[in-house]
């Protein structure tokens, strides 16, 4: 699956983009980012307060609950707002 971090994500990662194959038991867009927190300490620092944090799947807004598939393009970006 292709995994894309934006704006302060992005930094803390290191990488804007990565193609990731997380075990078959990572089912739902929690458990991904749980597995990914595990990847590295900038993972683990992007990923810690997920209150400052959104996530879409194909390009969808999601919850922490939605499932996952391999193939999905899962998206993690900070809060969007506009005036």
């Amino acid at each position: 699956m292709n995994v894309l971090y934006f704006a302060w994500l992005r930094a803390k990662v290191g990488m804007g983009e990565e193609q990731v194959s997380p075990p078959a038991e990572i089912a739902t867009t929690g458990q991904l980012v749980d597995w990914l927190k595990s990847r590295s300490d900038g993972h683990a620092q992007a990923l810690a307060d997920l209150k400052v944090v959104r996530v879409a799947v194909n390009q969808d807004y999601v919850g922490w609950d939605h499932p996952i598939r391999q193939g999905d393009e899962i998206a993690f970006f900070p809060p969007v707002t506009g005036g």
